[in-house]
């Protein structure tokens, strides 16, 4: 703890050193259990809540220790702030030689060879054939050939994959840029380094060995930290189920004419058998209906729809093309590499016609002009297990949201983590003073119509009261657009929508606005620091129960039910209260911020389950007239 003291406490290198660093007994005491953890082995599962400043809480005592780190989080702007912002502070604090290195997925590096083949492509219209320019100038003078430093591509530009490889379509070290390959570089560095930032799909892809994370750095970690341990069941799910999407068939279809102009221009009949491919995708998407989002795979069996007719149209398209391809792969790796894809696209496609293992869910994905069909497993925990088994003497999983109330145990049973240790930190912030929680009176319940209306009539006082200077949050794109319809009419001041930009170039807007009013949904509930007045007030439309017929969620209740629990206990409320904590954190950043926590839903009070949610929240003063906030905003109240 000395030790400790020394760089995070009073007085400590880190109150002197750091301009606006305030030294915070959660904070320390924090370092000292991750120390611990670090020195005699194990797991600890560490909630700290916001403003603890659990970022120095770990990165200290890592570096402080022999032994080489890994470190994964949620997203890559989290990584890129990690690496870029916070472990180089710490390590020239500690005066540390430690070497820091950076990894993330394949995905988010420019590829050479796809950048090449680009070029013979044709532009849907004159701003992607800037952008890709620009893209082109840049590669000619990046170092690292991480697509982060390109401000002007959005993460869901058609550009994206354009450039960058994939495990289907990458060359390997048959790639005749494989010694200039700016991914196999960052691998290197990360495979040498004492501490490795990567994120959490990656962490899952090198734990089972998958070539997305090369396998080698789990392998030789002594601690491991995974920092926003809340999202980590999720992603695994997502990571370890199996899919068979529009995109991927239509892709291949793509790559087969881009490799067969490259290295095999006298066989035409491919582009004619790639066509065939995309048609009878474009078919199973039209056979698939019209209704946009999830369903479980048994709802459209229950439907009636005629979908295998489609169905068999893909796997055919796909053996059609199959032998053409086993002729051309001679001819070039591409070609080759558009074989084993379409051999294990067409095995897959026969695989999801079969029945579906009892651990694991089929469901349906649908939008506008594709579609996804996803085999999910029920639980993570065993491949967690497993994989965690001999990697890393110490493991530290934290997170300003991991425990229900004081509960840690769905989350520890959610990864198979019984065995871990936790500990929670209360927020050093000073809640009684610093925020409000209101609750208007009159609300409707959710699920009654024109519920969006009566949400608006309230929320304009207080948008008016707080000059904007509001996130209103929402649980659903349906919600969100119709008050994005009927808002324009009643506020003047800068609206910002999820959708018309990149979420980053949002809340950049929407903080230099200084009196803006943005609107989203689930991306930004978490993940999103703005300081200061430029948020005053954070709006949530409804508690943030999962909706009972997501199919994943609709599984595992079965599952729950028919083992003989209460589905709602131990899988519903657990989720929405964490969500509900995560969009509630956005409010209060810092030790000057000052806001009005709004919270629509009358479920908040009244039933069963209120209390639970109530008692996760900080300790704000609650009300339900809003005069109360008029004055928290230092407005006159007339009598």
């Amino acid at each position: 703890m000395e030790d400790l003291q020394h760089w995070l406490g009073a007085g400590g290198q880190f109150a002197q050193q750091l301009p606006g660093f305030a030294p915070r007994a959660s904070q320390l005491a924090m370092a000292q259990a991750v120390a611990d953890v670090i020195a005699q082995g194990g797991t600890l599962i560490a909630e700290a809540g916001t403003g603890t400043g659990k970022t120095y809480a770990y990165l200290v005592p890592a570096l402080m220790q022999s032994g080489r780190v890994l470190i994964s989080t949620a997203t890559r702007n989290l990584q890129d702030q990690l690496f870029q912002r916070d472990l180089p502070m710490v390590r020239k604090q500690l005066n540390s030689s430690a070497h820091i290195a950076l990894l993330k997925g394949r995905s988010n590096y420019l590829c050479r060879y796809r950048l090449e083949e680009a070029r013979e492509e044709t532009f849907r219209n004159r701003d992607d054939a800037a952008l890709f320019a620009k893209i082109s100038d840049w590669a000619q003078q990046t170092k690292s050939g991480d697509l982060a430093e390109l401000a002007d591509l959005a993460e869901d530009s058609v550009l994206w994959p354009r450039v960058t490889s994939s495990n289907d379509n990458c060359l390997g070290n048959e790639c005749a840029d494989w010694d200039a390959c700016w991914l196999v570089e960052a691998r290197r560095q990360a495979q040498e380094a004492d501490v490795v930032v990567i994120n959490h799909h990656l962490f899952f892809a090198d734990l089972v060995l998958k070539d997305e994370g090369f396998g080698e750095l789990l392998p030789g970690a002594d601690v491991v930290i995974l920092d926003e341990a809340h999202t980590l069941p999720d992603i695994a799910t997502n990571f370890f189920g199996e899919r068979i999407s529009a995109r991927q068939l239509q892709d291949l279809a793509r790559d087969v004419r881009l490799e067969r102009a490259r290295d095999a221009a006298d066989m035409q009949e491919l582009d004619l058998r790639a066509e065939k491919l995309e048609h009878a995708v474009y078919d199973l998407r039209i056979a698939l209906g019209k209704q946009e989002g999830r369903k479980p795979w048994q709802q459209l069996l229950d439907s009636g729809v005629e979908w295998e007719t489609p169905w068999q149209g893909v796997q055919d398209a796909l053996e059609v093309l199959k032998p053409l391809l086993q002729e051309a792969s001679q001819r070039g790796r591409g070609l080759e590499r558009c074989l084993e894809r379409c051999m294990e696209l067409a095995q897959r496609a026969q695989r999801f016609r079969s029945d579906v293992p009892l651990d694991q869910v089929q469901w349906l994905e649908l939008w506008q002009r594709g579609w996804v069909v996803h085999r999910s497993p029920l639980q993570v925990r065993d491949a967690m297990e497993a994989g965690r088994a001999g990697h890393g003497k110490a493991w530290v999983l934290t997170s300003a949201t991991l425990a229900t109330g004081q509960n840690f145990e769905p989350f520890q049973h959610a990864l198979g983590l019984e065995d871990a240790k936790t500990e929670r930190w209360e927020s050093p912030f000073d809640y009684t003073t610093q925020s409000l929680l209101y609750h208007p009176s009159g609300m409707p319940e959710p699920r009654v119509p024109r519920y969006e209306e009566a949400l608006l009539e309230r929320a304009l006082p207080v948008l008016q009261a707080s000059k904007g200077r509001a996130f209103l949050l929402f649980t659903s794109h349906r919600a969100l657009r119709r008050v994005a319809e009927l808002l324009p009419e009643q506020w003047e001041g800068p609206l910002f929508i999820q959708g018309d930009a990149p979420r980053h170039v949002l809340v950049e807007q929407f903080r230099e606005s200084g009196n803006g009013i943005l609107l989203g949904t689930s991306s930004f509930w978490e993940g999103v620091d703005v300081r200061g007045e430029a948020l005053s007030v954070v709006m949530i439309d409804r508690l943030p129960f999962a909706v009972p017929d997501d199919p994943i969620l609709e599984a595992r209740m079965r599952q729950v039910r028919e083992s003989g629990g209460n589905p709602f206990m131990q899988l519903q409320l657990p989720q929405a209260v964490l969500a509900l904590r995560q969009g509630a954190g956005r409010l209060i950043r810092d030790v000057a911020d000052r806001g009005v926590l709004v919270i629509f839903d009358p479920r908040i009070r009244g039933k069963n389950y209120s209390k639970v949610f109530v008692d996760s929240l900080p300790p704000m003063p609650r009300t339900l007239d809003f005069a109360d906030v008029q004055h928290f905003f230092g407005e006159n109240v007339s009598a």
